[in-house]
């Protein structure tokens, strides 16, 4: 089985290694996703009004690998 799919597409092995991915993940509870929805929504819009600030990925990456010691 793994031989025929390392013999696969690099697309189409990325695409089994995303399903097979996904099947190991619990089930989304639907009053979870609408609560992470919700709270996307209000993130975004604390932004927008200026009440939130944000930072580069960058540099949030380095503060991470600074915390880590790499």
């Amino acid at each position: 089985m793994l031989r025929e799919a390392s013999d696969l597409p690099i697309d189409q092995r990325l695409t089994l290694a995303h399903r097979l991915l996904e099947s190991t993940e619990p089930a989304v509870i639907d009053e979870v996703d609408h609560a992470w929805d919700l709270e996307i929504m209000q993130r975004i819009e604390r932004y927008d009004q200026s009440l939130a600030s944000s930072r580069s990925a960058s540099d949030v990456i380095a503060d991470l690998d600074g915390r880590l010691g790499r």
